[in-house]
């Protein structure tokens, strides 16, 4: 996948892996971002959590730090989840991290932080929201039954605020490099909210949650339409490393690392890019159980980086449908995405011999050959195969093989043959 914008958004395709933050009031009772829908809180009983909002901790040096060591290279941030509490000094609503005991600018120190350290930012913002008196809920998804005493429905009005507000984010916090729209519930199209990102901050990729198609998809937790197919626009997928919420909660049953790693492994494989969640606590320091996910997913992403980075996705190499296969001129790399049945791994139709073959999670050899294995009598066909692998030693990661060739020419399975009879050839 090698799309280009050929404008200042291009650096979207050369970071590839990000940090996502989700916090906000929900941090405090530490449930779900979206408590007030989900657990029927009352919109009253919400406003009562600003009065509790003093986030000691919160350091962005830190955050960045983290998001470094695990080989991240650019942060979202919620400044506006769907309960509508601002984590910035808006103009537009008083209902934000100013009027709270804390009383400090949450987003201008990230971004403070993020243009010090040449780490890009970009935004998340809710188009619902359940405090403005202008929103129309309705009772559909995401939304509230019906509006409150004292609202008045008026989607011109709404819309005119969430204008003023982008303006805002646009021209107050320096170089914007994203804009992560989430739950358009009403659909409404209206290209001129996203012309004023584009004009204010040109750097700044858009989501297709907005109010138009903006400029990337955006598939959600472990929803996969992709399969082994080359996607044919820019994708940026996204999940959390808590099972339940995406902001802090208590007690939250978090994700295999494995599981993690393979949600990445796949969309980075794929050509397009991944960002992985963690909601802060309350204080606004990182809960431990999301330190150690990030720690462990560090540690295999910096070991298998290299098959991600300026290398293309090659489905047809291989008719192995438990492999990702991506390449870098003489080099293939092969992905154990599903999680090995046994130590040996075919990759038929392909009969070319590599000259190495290495581990990348360890740096170690990986034994090879070409030839004719009994399960492949109806064929009657010699193939390559890696042997020997230590599946059950690193059952708990995403392997990762480098094979190098001599030479390596551009290689498809004929697509005119039946599957029991594909071929291999030079294009």
């Amino acid at each position: 996948m090698n799309f280009k914008f050929n404008d200042g958004r291009d650096w979207f395709f050369s970071h590839r892996f990000g940090l996502f933050v989700h916090w906000g009031l929900y941090a405090i009772p530490a449930w779900h971002e979206q408590m007030q829908w989900r657990a029927r809180m009352s919109r009253a009983d919400v406003a009562k959590l600003a009065d509790q909002w003093n986030p000691s901790a919160f350091n962005p040096d830190h955050w960045i730090d983290v998001a470094e060591s695990t080989g991240m290279r650019y942060l979202c941030f919620t400044v506006k989840h769907h309960d509508g509490f601002c984590l910035w000094n808006t103009r537009e609503t008083d209902f934000n991290c100013m009027n709270t005991p804390y009383g400090k600018d949450i987003l201008k120190q990230l971004a403070e932080a993020c243009e010090r350290r040449s780490f890009p930012l970009c935004l998340y913002y809710s188009c619902v929201d359940w405090r403005h008196p202008n929103y129309p809920n309705q009772g559909r998804h995401h939304e509230l039954p019906r509006p409150l005493d004292g609202d008045v429905p008026d989607h011109g009005k709404y819309l005119d605020f969430v204008k003023a507000q982008v303006r805002e984010l646009c021209t107050d916090y320096g170089v914007i490099h994203g804009f992560w729209w989430d739950m358009n519930v009403e659909e409404h199209v209206d290209p001129s909210v996203n012309s004023i990102i584009r004009e204010l901050q040109p750097h700044a990729v858009i989501n297709n949650r907005g109010y138009d198609e903006g400029d990337f998809s955006t598939p959600e937790r472990d929803f996969d339409s992709y399969g082994k197919t080359t996607p044919n626009q820019p994708i940026e997928a996204c999940q959390s490393v808590g099972m339940e919420s995406w902001g802090y909660r208590k007690n939250e049953d978090y994700y295999a690392h494995r599981h993690l790693m393979g949600g990445i492994d796949k969309y980075l494989a794929l050509g397009g890019n991944y960002l992985l969640n963690v909601g802060p606590m309350e204080t606004g320091a990182l809960p431990f159980q999301a330190l150690e996910s990030l720690r462990v997913i560090g540690e295999w992403y910096h070991s298998v980086k290299e098959s991600f980075e300026d290398t293309t996705f090659e489905p047809q190499i291989s008719r192995n449908s438990t492999v990702l296969i991506t390449r870098k001129e003489n080099v293939l790399y092969v992905h154990l995405n599903c999680p090995p049945i046994g130590d040996g791994v075919k990759l038929a139709p392909l009969t070319l011999k590599p000259v190495k073959a290495t581990l990348l999670n360890t740096g170690e050899p990986v034994s090879f050959a070409v030839e004719f294995l009994p399960s492949d009598h109806m064929e009657q066909k010699t193939c390559l195969r890696l042997t020997h692998l230590p599946v059950n030693t690193t059952s708990q990661t995403v392997m990762v093989i480098k094979l190098e060739f001599d030479d390596l020419p551009d290689l498809v399975i004929d697509p005119g043959l039946s599957e029991a009879a594909d071929e291999i050839f030079i294009r």
